[in-house]
């Protein structure tokens, strides 16, 4: 019955270091999320085409946060592709403009470019707009690429599971034995009923 006890008492432990790694991964990232003002404050360069600045693999800390207002010539940002969207583009600012309703419009070039893209680096509006490059991790978008997903996914499972197996066993070593009988010293007499031992 004490061992049944002990398992009961276990789960909802290992429950709670599960739900506190998980609030504070998500307290972690919406404070990130806060602070730089963007969904996704970090992306990993794909390309060389910012080299030697930036080279494959660095992973770019963004901010958001009403930038694009503040941003000038020669600043590094991240953004849409303005012809369809389908890809995320780094590169520097290389002319801001006024557009014809009056909003500002960037052209961008990748530092290793000969010339800005037409529907890569240009027109780039608000809307396209992601963030401004804040701080550089070189090389560490290589962990990304060793642990993509289902591995990514597979790796949390193994250490939650961990966690988890590892707080129910550790919970019931953890337990006093139970109380000696009173009145009885379990160091110097044997239990009532039985002789004392040789």
């Amino acid at each position: 019955m004490h061992a049944l006890l002990n398992k009961k008492s276990s789960l909802p432990i290992a429950v709670k270091d599960i739900i506190i790694v998980g609030v504070g991964v998500a307290v972690v990232w919406g404070g990130l999320w806060v602070a730089l003002g963007t969904k996704n404050p970090f992306y990993v360069v794909s390309s060389e085409s910012m080299v030697p600045v930036l080279k494959v693999n660095d992973v770019l800390v963004v901010r958001d946060g009403g930038t694009f207002d503040d941003l000038k010539v020669g600043d590094i940002i991240v953004f849409n592709r303005p012809d369809g969207g389908d890809k995320v583009i780094v590169h520097r600012i290389a002319e801001i403009s006024i557009g014809r309703d009056g909003d500002k419009v960037l052209r961008t070039k990748g530092d290793a470019n000969p010339a800005s893209i037409p529907g890569t680096d240009y027109p780039i509006t608000r809307s396209d707009y992601i963030g401004r490059v804040v701080y550089v991790l070189p090389g560490v978008g290589l962990v990304t690429k060793i642990i993509s997903p289902p591995v990514n996914y597979i790796i949390i499972a193994v250490i939650l599971a961990i966690l988890f197996f590892n707080r129910m066993g550790r919970k019931g070593k953890d337990q006093p034995p139970p109380p000696a009988a009173s009145g009885t010293d379990s160091n110097t007499s044997p239990p009532s009923g039985q002789p004392p031992s040789a």
